[in-house]
């Protein structure tokens, strides 16, 4: 009898948890944003953590692999967590050293090709403004001429409490953005130092957690698909680096060939979008073109065309070798999860759909496979 009233019960949980989900929704939504936005900092912190992770791994593998000393032993870890975090900033440092320089220079042509043009429209709206309407607009004279010394004033004290208003606020608000930032990245990072020492205890401790709290056929399916997700999120990021590195040098190489304009600053740009699946390799295409554009148009034009034949090289040839083989994940899957993840969530939802793609169609062709036993192919 008590077995027949368990599956009544669940499913009017079920229907009572639904119910409240749907009347509260406008709460409910709003306590998950606010759970989200206080546990931001700890949420990018693993993400770190899973960035750095792979890096760190791969040190490990060559830090002394088969010493048994208990010296190498107790200093694998550090060693390889402050190498992989110094090897991150030397990178960043890197792409910043090589677009830095020459993004200043190119926007310094830009100002100085702006200043004359500036001057020429101001001596062409001079030549076109009489003083009747410039007297009529200001209202700074009077009939006879003389200046209204009084609505100058009021104008000008008016415009310095605006002006310093405005300027105390934007102020305000930089100071508070930057340090609400820098807050948030020294939490991530030290966050992700914590999961990333301790990596190995926390598997044990989710290990016991889950084994205690699910049926074993449930703790199966849920390490099957943890394991799935890992596995493809891991290939990506590594197939996604490499493939973007692979990009950038081709486009610096090929730019320094023809002889284009800031060769090292878009090679490096385009091979640092390129981390973007699909998509991000046209964004640093379209700003690598404007840039060349101040120097030559017709140089644009040509890289235009060069950055074209790279692409169909680049999708054809190394996409497919390096990242398309290593997620698993047919063609026309990625340019619909890069569409529906940047629709969603933006360059960051382009980040995540592709992987997850491939998680879910690892998996569900797994079980295509089970059920119809036919083996994958």
């Amino acid at each position: 009898m008590k077995q027949e009233w368990k599956g009544p019960l669940r499913t009017g949980a079920v229907l009572f948890g639904l119910y409240l989900a749907i009347h509260y929704w406008e709460k409910l939504t709003a306590l998950v944003l606010l759970a989200l936005g206080a546990g931001f900092p700890l949420v990018l912190g693993a993400v770190f953590a899973y960035a750095v992770n792979i890096l760190m791994s791969m040190y490990e593998g060559w830090y002394f692999p088969k010493s048994r000393s208990q010296a190498v032993l107790k200093s694998r870890r550090p060693v390889c967590l402050l190498l992989a975090y110094a090897s991150l900033l030397a990178i960043v440092a890197l792409i910043i050293g090589m677009i830095l320089p020459e993004l200043i220079q190119s926007v310094s042509l830009l100002l100085e090709e702006l200043a004359p043009a500036l001057q020429r429209l101001s001596v062409k709206v001079n030549e076109n403004l009489n003083l009747d309407q410039l007297t009529a607009l200001s209202g700074l004279f009077l009939a006879d001429g003389t200046v209204n010394w009084q609505e100058l004033l009021t104008k000008a004290v008016n415009f310095l409490l605006t002006g310093l208003g405005g300027v105390m606020g934007s102020l305000m608000s930089l100071i508070s953005a930057t340090v609400s930032t820098a807050f948030t990245a020294i939490v991530s990072i030290i966050f992700s130092i914590y999961l990333l020492m301790g990596k190995e205890t926390l598997a044990r401790q989710s290990t016991r957690v889950l084994k205690a709290y699910l049926k074993p056929v449930w703790y199966s399916r849920l390490l099957y698909f943890l394991e799935t997700l890992h596995n493809c999120f891991r290939r990506f990021v590594v197939g996604q680096c490499t493939e973007a590195v692979i990009l950038g040098l081709l486009c610096m190489g090929g730019m320094m060939l023809f002889q284009f304009p800031y060769a090292s600053m878009v090679g490096t740009l385009i091979g640092f979008t390129a981390l973007i699946p699909v998509a991000g390799a046209y964004i640093g295409a379209g700003v690598g073109a404007f840039l060349i554009f101040t120097v030559s148009p017709l140089k644009a034009l040509l890289f235009l065309i060069f950055i074209s034949v790279l692409q169909q090289l680049e999708g054809n040839l190394i996409y497919p070798k390096v990242v398309g083989s290593s997620i698993g994940l047919p063609g026309i899957w990625v340019l619909a999860a890069v569409t529906v993840g940047g629709g969603v969530l933006g360059i960051g939802g382009m980040l995540l759909a592709v992987p997850l793609a491939a998680s879910f169609y690892q998996i569900l062709r797994d079980d295509v496979a089970r059920r119809s036993g036919t083996p994958q192919k």
